[in-house]
């Protein structure tokens, strides 16, 4: 099988430069929002946003959220060849075929142990994950009363191999 290399430059550009895809289908919640925004500014940009040319500017394939938080500031753009059909084919498996991975338990932990973070929303992002949760954790802001005090009612776990607490 010949498989073609559509990646037809890398580009900085100022985010707020880059037209949002009008097919977007993901929507980002306050706690994805904090944790990305903790991410960046505890690394910095290790990835490249997805765009492809159109006659209006460079339109978002991936990345909105990056593009978002970013406001005016440059980020990094892998400039695609794809037409706007193959676009929206991206668009459209791009997140779910990273979603199929399954998680290895033991290596999760074992990175969980020797990794740490200063931003409380990558933190909750984490604790998520070794729950078996979300990767993205709910805005709770949105929780009625009743359900947050459920929320608040469950009991904390505990990693066997670095004594980490989590609360799912």
């Amino acid at each position: 099988m010949k498989i073609r290399d559509r990646i037809k430059e890398l580009r900085r550009v100022p985010a707020s430069d880059l037209l949002p895809s009008p097919k977007n289908w993901r929507r980002h919640p306050k706690a994805q929002i904090d944790a990305l925004q903790g991410v960046l500014a505890e690394i910095g940009f290790a990835d490249a946003l997805l765009a492809r040319e159109t006659p209006d500017g460079l339109e978002l394939i991936d990345g909105h959220l990056r593009a978002d938080v970013m406001g005016s500031g440059l980020v990094p753009v892998l400039i695609l060849d794809v037409t706007a059909e193959e676009a929206d084919k991206i668009l459209l498996t791009l997140d779910p075929l990273a979603a199929m991975a399954h998680k290895d338990d033991d290596a999760l932990l074992a990175l969980l142990r020797d990794t740490s973070f200063d931003s409380p929303a990558v933190n909750a992002l984490l604790e998520a994950l070794a729950n078996g949760e979300r990767a993205v954790m709910p805005d709770f802001s949105e929780v009625g009363a009743e359900e947050q005090g459920r929320l608040d009612e469950k009991a904390k776990v505990t990693c066997p191999e670095c004594g980490h607490e989590f609360t799912p």
